[in-house]
């Protein structure tokens, strides 16, 4: 409802944000999780990682969707790459951004309501299995090869709890 004619008023919201994340322990295996619900039947395994509460930083979101999909907690790296989708749920855009994380946890608790599997697999059976989808094998493989950028507060540039900022590490 607008309380001034003509003025500028977004007609409802046009994107869901979410996050998911790549976290590899020390002797190179990957958390991967199965969905319970999935369209097409059949194993999918999939990075972990969900949708961005309102107000929500991305670092927050996807350590929260970690530990609530697998019981892991985790420490955050970087930022690897994200995905703009349009035409998602409802007609929406999704906008996905895909973090590095380690692990400071191992055991697995799977939420059972929304998770049927949660495991360690080996990278290269993950890289090599037709349960993976080609998306999911090329951001494991650029978490692997590449460092991503990582959060950096910039002085004057609002707080860490109204800001968050994303830039190349200096290459060390």
């Amino acid at each position: 409802l607008k309380l001034v004619e003509d003025a500028f008023v977004p007609p409802f919201a046009t994107h869901y944000i979410g996050a998911g994340g790549v976290v590899i322990r020390d002797d190179n295996h990957l958390l991967v999780v199965s969905e319970r619900y999935r369209r097409g039947g059949g194993r999918h395994l999939k990075l972990p990682g969900g949708t961005l509460h309102p107000g929500e930083h991305i670092v927050h979101a996807v350590r929260r969707e970690i530990r609530e999909e697998t019981g892991i907690e985790t420490q955050f790296r970087s930022l690897v790459c994200f995905r703009h989708w349009h035409g998602y749920r409802f007609g929406k855009s999704d906008i996905y951004f895909v973090c590095r994380l380690d692990p400071v946890t191992f055991e697995l608790t799977c939420q059972e309501d929304e998770i049927e599997e949660c495991l360690w697999i080996p990278v290269d059976e993950y890289l090599s299995t037709d349960d993976v989808h080609q998306f999911n094998r090329r951001i494991v493989i650029a978490a692997l090869d590449q460092k991503g950028i990582a959060p950096e507060e910039l002085t004057g540039y609002g707080t860490p709890e109204t800001h968050e900022i994303f830039m190349p590490s200096g290459g060390d």
